[in-house]
């Protein structure tokens, strides 16, 4: 009986009088093929890729039947090779994209009225203005110029504990601008 087996390029450049039979092999497979198809099953979405995924791992694993030494974890370097046959496969796969003459709505919340929006920025402005300078240097850092609080010590030449507690009271004083409330 003849057995087909898929060499590498490697292996391609042996006669073919010297194709490796590996009996071991296909004892292995007869015996322990159900078990490894049903991992295998659980990777795939369907019977017949995983009848693939299988195929192609048994062959990665005869491909490499001399080099493993501990025989005993066939089935822990099986599944490897269908976890990592099916990791490429997920990898290579093929996204299709349709075109359409009308995109999709958007769900969610309505998008803000821009007019409201600057209007809002303007009173954070004037509020921030009526901040002292150091409460408002220590604001502008933090909330417009996206610095961290040691950042902005660092900066001022002052402790972090100053910039957190000069903060929390610039914070406290807007919260009270009237301006504001409606915003609220």
């Amino acid at each position: 009986m003849t057995t087909l087996v898929c060499t590498s390029a490697s292996d391609a450049a042996t006669p073919a009088t010297q194709t490796r039979s590996y009996p071991s092999f296909s004892s292995y497979m007869r015996a322990r093929q159900p078990v490894l198809l049903r991992t295998a099953r659980s990777l795939t979405a369907n019977q017949s890729d995983a009848e693939d995924l299988l195929q192609t791992a048994l062959t990665k694993t005869y491909v490499a039947w001399d080099r493993i030494e501990d025989h005993r974890a066939l089935d822990g370097y099986v599944r490897r090779a269908l976890l990592n046959t099916r990791t490429s496969q997920w990898r290579k796969r093929k996204v299709d994209e349709f075109a359409c003459d009308e995109l999709p709505e958007q769900e969610g919340l309505p998008a803000a009225d821009p007019a409201e929006q600057q209007a809002l920025r303007d009173a954070m402005w004037r509020a921030v203005m009526k901040l002292p300078a150091r409460q408002r240097a220590m604001v502008v850092l933090r909330y417009y110029e996206d610095l961290s609080e040691v950042q902005t010590a660092e900066v001022l030449g002052v402790s972090v504990g100053t910039v957190k507690s000069a903060v929390s009271r610039a914070l406290g004083k807007m919260r009270e601008d009237p301006e504001l409330a409606p915003a609220a």
